[in-house]
């Protein structure tokens, strides 16, 4: 996928640009020798874009909702480790992450709610594999 093809969906620019800032802040944790926190953020902070993109070619409405599921379970994840990260003495602020998260959680959340709501019964059906 290109540069321009993120630019223009805001859920995968809003994941793409918070997985850069996650990785600067990893890496001045890295810098700190703060490698545990830093490796469980990295991880969890990039899936959330990973799993973005990856439902821009799902299957189907109930493969992209659950994509955009995990996606969310990544970004629910990742506050928790930035919470950690705040809370505890010597880090890095995280204060701006925090917030973006924020914002990118509700962004992932109105998505699932509404292909949800726009596709309810072809969702249901795919719960139980009908």
């Amino acid at each position: 996928m290109k540069r321009e093809t993120i630019e223009k969906n805001s859920i995968l620019k809003l994941s793409f640009d918070f997985s850069l800032m996650v990785i600067s802040y990893c890496e001045e944790l890295d810098l700190q020798k703060k490698f545990v926190l830093s490796k469980q953020l990295l991880r969890s902070g990039t899936s959330i874009e990973a799993n973005c993109f990856e439902a821009q070619n799902s299957e189907g409405k109930a493969d992209f909702i659950h994509k955009m599921k995990i996606a969310a379970k990544e970004s629910d994840e990742t506050q928790y480790w930035l919470l950690l990260c705040s809370y505890a003495n010597d880090y890095p602020d995280c204060n701006l992450l925090l917030q973006k998260q924020e914002e990118l959680n509700k962004v992932l959340t109105k998505i699932i709610a509404t292909s949800k709501r726009n596709n309810p019964l072809s969702y249901f059906f795919s719960l139980f594999h009908l």
